[in-house]
């Protein structure tokens, strides 16, 4: 998940400028986002509360990191593993971009990004934003003309634009909610 997931959005961040697009299928699309590094684009306080998030999600990584160490044991089932590295997969995924994108590249507002630019990246340690591209509006349509107060309006199933590190999160989490629940009492 890792490896897949910087290698992306390496190549998204090197080959497209924000906002650009490459439709692969009507129902999937290539959209370079990127965001602060919480859910929908929310933020949290700043330049002192992207540190302090940054740090928050290092450290429960690290802590989960610890937590999975010290619940395995030889009969733990490996689905319940690999559940386990999804998520911490894609959390150290996200991390990465929070933590070095804004030094390793630089803005991609109307440009394609360049890998240590001369001129420096686009924000301090810590402060780097999370790059998002996969985007699968499945149902891109009106709502019918009978319907109350939506009549007509333009309607989108499944709006959200995520990454490989985030498809991962939610795929160990639905593994363990599913197929792992009664292990982790």
């Amino acid at each position: 998940i890792l490896l897949f997931d910087q290698i992306l959005k390496f190549w998204v961040k090197t080959n497209m400028f924000l906002g650009q697009e490459y439709p692969i299928f009507d129902w999937f699309i290539i959209h370079f986002t990127e965001n602060n590094g919480m859910a929908f684009g929310m933020e949290f306080g700043g330049f002192t509360g992207k540190t302090l998030l940054t740090l928050f999600r290092i450290i429960v990584v690290v802590v989960g990191i610890y937590y999975v160490k010290s619940i395995v044991k030889p009969h733990f089932p490996n689905g319940a593993l690999i559940a386990l590295g999804l998520i911490i997969g894609g959390a150290i995924g996200n991390i990465i971009d929070s933590s070095f994108y804004g030094l390793l590249f630089n803005d991609s507002y109307n440009v394609i990004a360049t890998l240590l630019p001369e001129s420096g990246g686009y924000a301090p340690l810590l402060h780097g934003k999370v790059v998002d591209m996969l985007y699968f509006p499945l149902i891109n349509s009106h709502y019918p003309d009978w319907m109350p107060f939506w009549a007509g309006e333009h309607f989108i199933f499944f709006r959200p634009v995520f990454n490989i590190a985030d498809a991962g999160i939610s795929v160990g989490i639905f593994m363990i909610l599913l197929f792992y629940r009664k292990i982790f009492n």
